[in-house]
């Protein structure tokens, strides 16, 4: 399947072609194809100590092929994936140099830096959305958006691996290709439902010969075949088609099916009305024939298509997951949506009548699609599981590149998966999920060191004396001085992450926090921080935030400061989780209310000079902070071998 780069016009009401003229046969096996000594100086920053610590000479490089390119013309580049009916699929942001056309000298042992040790990714070339994840008969499957093709988006077909702890993985066969004619320009995003008898249901988005997007069944040809390596598409697919009224564009996406108390099974597809986000609910009894519930799930103006919409129950009193078709008392519901519009996962919590299929959100004022995000860097089209071997609920996300698509050529791969993490709801607040990776991710953790009581003045970075910094897990807790709280003024500052000036806006009460992959000399680093706002009602209102913006001496990537408000109960200290894993920085605060994840691409802070530094840029506050930091060992990510089985 190649990229189709012109769109074309297409009736909104979409007659199918009869299956006898699309009729290859009996159903067809797909087989896929193979793949404490602490070191401190107290140095006042003022604000030159944020501001200005970038080097301005030229970095050293080793010249490679990969090195310039004049002759690449950015203006000619297609969109990938807009004209196909779907969101943009490549990093847009295509700087250079200079007006030459030259892009960022990368060298190879640069490049061979970013790839991750414990994050999921293919072997080679472009990922995106995960698909179908589930648990079957002792193994954890994970299907996703790949390209066999090339490190950019185009020829989508379903990769797929397997896992007995969500950290160590084996690539298998693809599992579905583009071979029929209602997913010829794409085998897109779905989602597995397992049956009370254990069958295995998964329906996705294939866009067709004429680029209309259809769902489609599929199962597996063995169920008793643990590893799911062969599938078989249902001969009469597609079992939905756009229904009237719904752009052939804008109709994707199908969640996990939940099951109603009358024995019926409901899915979720999300669309739009001209800027209007819907979901739709479909009823089926065999998922070979459905019956759109009248109405949508939820609509929301102004905020344009929804993407990869996922619906799933929480409980108010347990720790634990849920059953996706778990209802009643104790039960709330969570609704989130990709909006294709600004590619941002968001999320709300309410109440679901089945009667009416009608979910209604505690909060309008963050209604989904508006109001609270899972994570407030690079994350998107993430879908959830409900993983009954440990009754818990388990997210999964896809992490973009935001380098040049020129570096992902040429280093041959783009995008990985977000660590795994489970989701509850915050029972303290009642009005936020709290996310964390999934506890498997300990048993990679090797050495650690630990500070405790550490004192940072205002304007002060202290580093921390570990190993090298590539590969890290941290744990950390702040206190501000208690007198620089009384003593400042209240204010009606409105402090953003993005717009305000990072990590170099000082306050009186911040940024103070961690710099990671910061080399010596401070020429790259990454801040993750958190910035306190006296209010001028006397209470203090805390961001949590991830400043990019110094983050390389690259050219041609993106430098975003990414972050957002994160609630601060009484008398809970401020503390944060950071997993670093060499060009992915994941970061957690307050239990995992708030979370961000940033992909940093530094062409100095790498291999040993990567270190890690504790600073404090506010300008009154004295900062105690304690934390453990271990380094992290690699996961194995392998095809699979047959003794791999047992």
């Amino acid at each position: 399947m190649g990229r189709t780069n012109e769109c074309n016009d297409v009736e909104c009401s979409y007659v199918p072609v009869s299956d006898e003229l699309h009729a290859t046969g009996p159903s067809a096996v797909l087989r896929g194809r193979s793949k404490t000594v602490v070191a401190v100086f107290w140095g006042m920053l003022v604000v030159v100590s944020l501001v200005a610590l970038t080097s301005n000479g030229n970095i050293d490089h080793v010249s490679t092929s990969a090195s310039t390119n004049k002759d690449l013309n950015t203006e000619t580049l297609p969109a990938r994936g807009v004209c196909a009916g779907v969101s943009e699929k490549s990093n847009t942001r295509l700087f250079t140099n200079n007006n030459n056309g030259e892009w960022f000298p990368w060298n190879n042992s640069m490049l061979s830096w970013q790839r991750t040790a414990f994050h999921f990714q293919p072997e080679k070339n472009w990922m995106n959305d995960p698909n179908g994840p589930l648990y079957y008969k002792g193994w954890y499957h994970f299907f996703y958006q790949y390209n066999p093709n090339g490190a950019v988006w185009g020829d989508i077909v379903w990769g797929h691996a397997v896992s007995r702890d969500l950290i160590h993985w084996f690539h298998l066969p693809l599992a579905m290709v583009a071979d029929k004619w209602y997913d010829q320009k794409g085998v897109w995003t779905g989602s597995a439902t397992i049956l009370p008898n254990g069958e295995v249901i998964m329906l996705y988005t294939g866009a067709t010969n004429e680029l209309v997007q259809v769902q489609n069944l599929a199962y597996p040809s063995d169920p008793s075949d643990p590893l799911l390596i062969d599938w078989i598409k249902y001969p009469k697919n597609p079992v939905l088609f756009p229904p009237p009224g719904i752009n052939v564009h804008d109709f994707r996406d199908p969640t996990t099916a939940w099951l109603t108390s009358q024995g019926k099974w409901r899915i979720s597809i999300g669309s739009k009305i001209n800027k209007t986000g819907i979901a739709l609910v479909y009823e089926t009894q065999d998922f070979r024939t459905f019956e759109r519930v009248e109405g949508v799930l939820r609509a929301v103006p102004k905020v344009g298509m929804w993407e990869c919409v996922d619906f799933y129950p929480v409980s108010t009193k347990l720790e634990k997951g849920l059953d996706t078709s778990a209802y009643g008392v104790d039960v709330k519901h969570v609704m989130k949506v990709s909006l294709d519009d600004d590619r941002h996962d968001y999320y709300t919590i309410g109440n679901y009548e089945e009667n009416g299929a009608d979910f209604v959100p505690d909060d309008i004022q963050n209604d989904v699609g508006i109001g609270l995000r899972y994570d407030y860097g690079i994350f998107y089209a993430s879908k959830t599981f409900y993983d009954q071997n440990k009754e818990r609920r388990v997210l999964w996300s896809w992490i973009g590149e935001s380098d040049s698509e020129y570096a992902d050529v040429t280093k041959g791969w783009a995008s990985v998966m977000g660590i795994p993490r489970t989701v509850v709801l915050d029972k303290k607040t009642g009005s936020n999920l709290l996310q964390w990776p999934v506890e498997e991710v300990e048993s990679l953790r090797l050495k650690s060191n630990k500070f405790e009581n550490l004192k940072a003045m205002p304007g002060s970075v202290v580093s921390l004396d570990i190993e090298t910094a590539t590969q890290l897990d941290i744990v950390a807790e702040f206190e501000i001085d208690k007198e620089a709280i009384e003593k400042t003024d209240q204010t009606n500052e409105e402090y953003n992450c993005k717009t305000s000036g990072g990590a170099a806006h000082r306050g009186a009460l911040g940024p103070f926090g961690l710099l990671v992959l910061a080399n010596d000399g401070l020429s790259e680093y990454t801040p993750i921080y958190f910035y306190v706002v006296k209010g001028n009602d006397g209470n203090l209102k805390t961001s949590f935030c991830s400043d990019q913006s110094r983050s390389s001496l690259a050219t041609d990537v993106d430098k975003s400061v990414f972050g957002s408000f994160v609630p601060v109960l009484e008398n809970e200290k401020l503390s944060l989780r950071i997993l670093v894993d060499h060009s992915i920085v994941e970061s957690f605060a307050q239990g995992g209310r708030t979370t961000v994840t940033s992909r940093v691409y530094p062409t100095r802070a790498i291999y040993g000079d990567a270190k890690l530094f504790l600073f404090n840029n506010a300008t009154e506050a004295t900062v105690t902070a304690s934390l453990k930091v271990w380094q992290m060992n690699s996961a194995f990510i392998k095809p699979f071998s047959p003794e791999q089985r047992s």
